[in-house]
Protein backbone atom coordinates (compact mmCIF):
# COMPACT_ATOMS: atom_id res chain seq x y z
CA UNK A 1 0.00 0.00 0.00
CA UNK A 2 2.03 2.91 -1.33
CA UNK A 3 1.88 6.07 0.70
CA UNK A 4 0.52 4.35 3.81
CA UNK A 5 2.83 4.49 6.84
CA UNK A 6 4.09 1.03 7.79
CA UNK A 7 2.72 1.35 11.31
CA UNK A 8 -0.80 1.60 9.89
CA UNK A 9 -0.59 -1.67 8.00
CA UNK A 10 -2.69 -4.44 9.40
CA UNK A 11 -1.40 -7.66 10.87
CA UNK A 12 -3.04 -10.89 11.97
CA UNK A 13 -2.49 -12.77 15.23
CA UNK A 14 -3.89 -16.14 16.19
CA UNK A 15 -4.45 -16.47 19.93
CA UNK A 16 -5.49 -19.68 21.70
CA UNK A 17 -6.99 -19.56 25.18
CA UNK A 18 -6.93 -22.73 27.28
CA UNK A 19 -7.70 -23.80 30.84
CA UNK A 20 -10.00 -26.02 32.86
CA UNK A 21 -13.73 -25.95 32.40
CA UNK A 22 -15.56 -23.10 34.19
CA UNK A 23 -12.49 -20.93 34.86
CA UNK A 24 -14.07 -18.15 32.80
CA UNK A 25 -12.34 -18.35 29.40
CA UNK A 26 -15.45 -17.48 27.39
CA UNK A 27 -16.41 -14.74 29.85
CA UNK A 28 -12.98 -13.14 29.49
CA UNK A 29 -13.28 -13.19 25.71
CA UNK A 30 -16.77 -11.68 25.79
CA UNK A 31 -15.63 -8.92 28.11
CA UNK A 32 -12.58 -8.19 25.94
CA UNK A 33 -14.53 -8.22 22.67
CA UNK A 34 -17.88 -6.77 23.67
CA UNK A 35 -17.45 -5.29 27.17
CA UNK A 36 -20.25 -7.45 28.52
CA UNK A 37 -20.59 -10.23 31.08
CA UNK A 38 -23.17 -12.99 31.33
CA UNK A 39 -23.70 -15.68 33.95
CA UNK A 40 -25.42 -17.92 31.41
CA UNK A 41 -22.59 -19.12 29.14
CA UNK A 42 -22.82 -22.78 28.18
CA UNK A 43 -19.62 -24.88 28.22
CA UNK A 44 -17.64 -24.57 24.99
CA UNK A 45 -17.86 -27.72 22.87
CA UNK A 46 -14.63 -28.46 21.01
CA UNK A 47 -13.60 -24.91 20.17
CA UNK A 48 -15.02 -21.66 18.91
CA UNK A 49 -13.28 -18.68 17.37
CA UNK A 50 -13.99 -15.02 16.82
CA UNK A 51 -12.17 -12.01 15.40
CA UNK A 52 -11.53 -8.67 17.03
CA UNK A 53 -9.78 -5.75 15.38
CA UNK A 54 -7.97 -3.39 17.70
CA UNK A 55 -5.78 -0.32 17.22
CA UNK A 56 -2.74 -0.03 19.44
CA UNK A 57 -1.42 3.22 20.89
CA UNK A 58 1.12 3.47 18.06
CA UNK A 59 -1.73 3.22 15.48
CA UNK A 60 -0.93 -0.33 14.41
CA UNK A 61 -4.10 -2.21 13.51
CA UNK A 62 -4.25 -5.83 14.66
CA UNK A 63 -6.83 -8.45 13.70
CA UNK A 64 -6.88 -10.87 16.59
CA UNK A 65 -8.35 -14.31 15.92
CA UNK A 66 -9.25 -15.79 19.31
CA UNK A 67 -9.73 -19.54 19.66
CA UNK A 68 -11.78 -20.44 22.74
CA UNK A 69 -11.13 -24.11 23.57
CA UNK A 70 -13.15 -26.53 25.66
CA UNK A 71 -11.89 -27.29 29.13
CA UNK A 72 -13.50 -30.74 29.35
CA UNK A 73 -11.01 -33.59 29.17
CA UNK A 74 -12.94 -35.43 26.44
CA UNK A 75 -12.14 -32.64 23.98
CA UNK A 76 -8.39 -32.49 24.67
CA UNK A 77 -7.56 -34.82 21.76
CA UNK A 78 -8.84 -32.14 19.36
CA UNK A 79 -6.12 -29.72 20.43
CA UNK A 80 -3.72 -30.19 17.52
CA UNK A 81 -6.20 -28.90 14.95
CA UNK A 82 -6.99 -25.79 16.98
CA UNK A 83 -3.51 -25.02 18.34
CA UNK A 84 -1.54 -25.31 15.10
CA UNK A 85 -0.12 -22.00 13.92
CA UNK A 86 -0.89 -20.07 17.11
CA UNK A 87 1.14 -16.92 17.66
CA UNK A 88 0.51 -16.87 21.41
CA UNK A 89 -1.39 -18.64 24.17
CA UNK A 90 -3.44 -17.56 27.17
CA UNK A 91 -3.54 -19.93 30.16
CA UNK A 92 -6.47 -19.31 32.49
CA UNK A 93 -7.10 -20.59 35.99
CA UNK A 94 -9.72 -19.82 38.63
CA UNK A 95 -8.28 -18.13 41.74
CA UNK A 96 -10.82 -20.00 43.85
CA UNK A 97 -9.88 -23.40 42.36
CA UNK A 98 -6.43 -24.73 43.22
CA UNK A 99 -6.68 -27.66 40.81
CA UNK A 100 -7.20 -25.33 37.84
CA UNK A 101 -3.88 -23.65 38.69
CA UNK A 102 -2.09 -26.96 39.25
CA UNK A 103 -3.04 -28.03 35.72
CA UNK A 104 -1.32 -25.05 34.02
CA UNK A 105 2.06 -26.73 33.66
CA UNK A 106 0.65 -29.74 31.82
CA UNK A 107 -1.62 -27.55 29.69
CA UNK A 108 1.35 -25.41 28.65
CA UNK A 109 3.43 -28.45 27.72
CA UNK A 110 0.59 -30.07 25.76
CA UNK A 111 0.00 -26.81 23.90
CA UNK A 112 3.66 -26.53 22.86
CA UNK A 113 3.68 -30.14 21.64
CA UNK A 114 0.45 -29.87 19.67
CA UNK A 115 1.00 -26.38 18.27
CA UNK A 116 4.61 -27.16 17.28
CA UNK A 117 5.58 -23.46 17.06
CA UNK A 118 8.72 -22.06 15.50
CA UNK A 119 11.14 -21.01 18.26
CA UNK A 120 8.93 -22.43 21.08
CA UNK A 121 11.17 -20.97 23.78
CA UNK A 122 10.14 -17.44 22.74
CA UNK A 123 6.43 -18.04 22.06
CA UNK A 124 4.49 -15.50 24.17
CA UNK A 125 2.28 -16.85 26.95
CA UNK A 126 -0.11 -15.00 29.23
CA UNK A 127 -1.38 -16.43 32.52
CA UNK A 128 -4.66 -15.05 33.84
CA UNK A 129 -5.84 -15.72 37.39
CA UNK A 130 -9.52 -15.10 36.82
CA UNK A 131 -12.32 -14.35 39.33
CA UNK A 132 -10.25 -12.03 41.49
CA UNK A 133 -13.60 -10.51 42.49
CA UNK A 134 -14.44 -13.46 44.78
CA UNK A 135 -14.34 -12.87 48.56
CA UNK A 136 -10.88 -13.15 50.09
CA UNK A 137 -11.75 -16.28 52.05
CA UNK A 138 -12.60 -18.11 48.79
CA UNK A 139 -9.23 -17.45 47.16
CA UNK A 140 -7.08 -20.59 46.99
CA UNK A 141 -4.22 -19.46 44.73
CA UNK A 142 -1.99 -16.62 45.86
CA UNK A 143 -0.51 -14.13 43.41
CA UNK A 144 2.92 -15.04 44.83
CA UNK A 145 2.54 -18.66 43.70
CA UNK A 146 1.25 -17.58 40.30
CA UNK A 147 4.12 -15.14 39.77
CA UNK A 148 6.62 -17.81 40.79
CA UNK A 149 5.15 -20.18 38.20
CA UNK A 150 5.44 -17.51 35.51
CA UNK A 151 9.03 -16.65 36.41
CA UNK A 152 10.08 -20.30 36.39
CA UNK A 153 8.60 -20.84 32.94
CA UNK A 154 10.21 -18.01 31.00
CA UNK A 155 8.93 -14.80 32.60
CA UNK A 156 5.38 -15.32 31.37
CA UNK A 157 3.05 -12.32 31.50
CA UNK A 158 0.68 -12.53 34.47
CA UNK A 159 -2.46 -10.72 35.55
CA UNK A 160 -5.21 -11.37 38.03
CA UNK A 161 -8.47 -10.60 36.27
CA UNK A 162 -12.19 -10.42 36.75
CA UNK A 163 -14.36 -10.97 33.69
CA UNK A 164 -17.34 -10.03 35.84
CA UNK A 165 -15.99 -6.64 36.95
CA UNK A 166 -13.76 -6.05 33.90
CA UNK A 167 -10.51 -5.92 35.88
CA UNK A 168 -7.27 -6.01 33.84
CA UNK A 169 -8.92 -7.79 30.89
CA UNK A 170 -8.13 -5.38 28.04
CA UNK A 171 -4.80 -4.41 29.60
CA UNK A 172 -3.63 -8.04 29.72
CA UNK A 173 -4.63 -8.88 26.15
CA UNK A 174 -3.03 -5.73 24.75
CA UNK A 175 0.26 -6.38 26.53
CA UNK A 176 0.30 -9.89 25.08
CA UNK A 177 -0.34 -8.55 21.57
CA UNK A 178 2.53 -6.08 21.90
CA UNK A 179 4.81 -8.92 22.97
CA UNK A 180 3.77 -10.98 19.93
CA UNK A 181 4.52 -8.10 17.58
CA UNK A 182 7.89 -7.42 19.20
CA UNK A 183 8.84 -11.09 18.84
CA UNK A 184 7.89 -11.06 15.18
CA UNK A 185 9.88 -7.90 14.52
CA UNK A 186 12.93 -9.63 15.96
CA UNK A 187 12.30 -12.76 13.90
CA UNK A 188 11.92 -10.67 10.74
CA UNK A 189 15.35 -9.14 11.34
CA UNK A 190 16.91 -12.57 11.81
CA UNK A 191 15.24 -13.89 8.66
CA UNK A 192 16.23 -10.83 6.63
CA UNK A 193 12.62 -9.81 6.01
CA UNK A 194 11.21 -6.29 5.94
CA UNK A 195 11.28 -5.22 9.63
CA UNK A 196 8.55 -2.61 9.04
CA UNK A 197 5.90 -5.16 8.10
CA UNK A 198 4.71 -7.40 10.90
CA UNK A 199 4.23 -10.95 9.68
CA UNK A 200 2.90 -13.41 12.21
CA UNK A 201 2.88 -17.18 11.89
CA UNK A 202 -0.59 -17.01 10.35
CA UNK A 203 0.15 -14.25 7.83
CA UNK A 204 1.52 -16.06 4.79
CA UNK A 205 2.65 -12.93 2.92
CA UNK A 206 6.27 -13.87 3.49
CA UNK A 207 5.68 -17.49 4.45
CA UNK A 208 7.66 -19.03 1.60
CA UNK A 209 10.48 -16.51 1.91
CA UNK A 210 10.73 -17.20 5.62
CA UNK A 211 10.81 -20.96 5.10
CA UNK A 212 13.57 -20.64 2.52
CA UNK A 213 15.55 -18.25 4.71
CA UNK A 214 15.25 -20.57 7.73
CA UNK A 215 16.49 -23.45 5.58
CA UNK A 216 19.48 -21.40 4.47
CA UNK A 217 20.35 -20.44 8.04
CA UNK A 218 20.05 -24.03 9.27
CA UNK A 219 22.19 -25.32 6.37
CA UNK A 220 24.85 -22.70 7.07
CA UNK A 221 24.94 -23.68 10.73
CA UNK A 222 25.32 -27.37 9.85
CA UNK A 223 28.22 -26.61 7.50
CA UNK A 224 29.89 -24.45 10.12
CA UNK A 225 29.53 -27.14 12.80
CA UNK A 226 30.80 -29.79 10.40
CA UNK A 227 33.79 -27.63 9.54
CA UNK A 228 34.58 -27.07 13.20
CA UNK A 229 34.54 -30.81 13.89
CA UNK A 230 37.14 -31.35 11.20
Amino acid sequence: MDGVPSQLRKCFIKLVIIGDSSVGKTSLIQMFEHSKFSQNFKPTIGADFSNKEITLDDNRVVTLQIWDTAGQERFQSLGSAFYRGADCCVLVYDISNQASFDHLMNQRQVFLIKSDPREPQTLPFLVLGNKCDVPEEQKKVSSIDAKRFCQQNGNILFYETSAKDNVNVEKAFKELIIKVLKRQEEMNKILGLNPDIIVTAQNRTYGNQAAVRIGQIQTAKKKKNSSCCK
